[in-house]
């Protein structure tokens, strides 16, 4: 199965920090933020790797990152996004990387305390769909969140005003190669962008959709607030750790 990692965007609410850098090249404690989803990846056994990125800090990624030897990768492959038009239409660019494998799709600024290493060889023995990762968290309403009944997902809600449960859909997606032919089909939401949640919703409409709770801590880095939260549950982890 091969990786893609989504780090285009403006990184509008980190201005004046991502005035001059690309958000994921921020530091997250003592590595730069893309470190920690391809570690993850790496950690759970995907071994050829996508990084979709953009703006005038595109090519920082292939200096940092090189080929990918660093992290025992034996590819690390990058394209370029030319302005915003959401995470939908960020992951539409990979699908000649693709080429009809399984996927495992990572927002570059979503990091994880556990190992998701299970899941990825879960989801590589599921004939067909997908699955997505949910995390009980006390803000669900600045997220897509799930509705579920008994042990399935009905549908998900992008940030609603009054959450129907206490979990967010994260930003770890795994799907099928029919995710394509899903996005083809999506039209731009209010805010002028492909949304993520319409390809899950996809999926959860044709009953393709498992999901699996998360382990450990999970944040994203994409605001001043999360981003030195990340920084502050790395600090203890690594101290954990010594």
């Amino acid at each position: 199965m091969k990786g893609v990692i989504l780090a285009g965007g403006l990184g509008s609410r980190l201005f004046p920090l991502t005035k001059i850098t690309n958000k994921h090249l921020l530091p997250v404690y003592d590595k730069p933020m893309i470190y920690y989803p391809i570690r993850t990846l790496a950690d759970a056994g995907i071994d050829d790797i996508l990084i979709v990125t953009g703006g005038n800090s595109a090519g920082d990624f292939l200096r940092l990152l090189g080929n990918g030897k660093e992290f025992g990768l034996k590819a690390i492959n990058y394209t370029y996004q030319e302005g915003e038009g959401g995470i939908a239409a960020a992951l539409e660019l990979a699908r000649h990387y693709a080429d009809n494998e399984k996927i495992i799709v990572m927002l570059g600024d979503n990091i994880i305390q556990g190992s998701i290493r299970k899941a990825v060889e879960d989801f590589e023995k599921q004939p067909k769909g997908a699955k997505i990762f949910l995390k009980e968290v006390p803000d669900p309403e600045r997220f897509g969140v799930p509705i579920i009944e008994g042990n399935r997902i009905v549908a998900i809600e992008e940030k609603p005003k009054k959450p129907r449960s206490s979990y967010a859909v994260i930003g770890i997606y795994m799907y099928d190669s029919k995710v394509f032919d899903i996005i083809e089909t999506l039209t731009p939401s209010g805010r002028g962008e492909m949304e993520i949640t319409d390809v899950n919703n996809a999926y959860i409409k044709n009953n393709m959709m498992t999901y699996e709770i998360i382990e450990g801590w999970w944040t994203d880095a994409g605001t001043f607030e999360s981003l030195f939260n990340a920084t502050c549950l790395v600090e203890e982890m690594r101290k954990s750790q010594r």
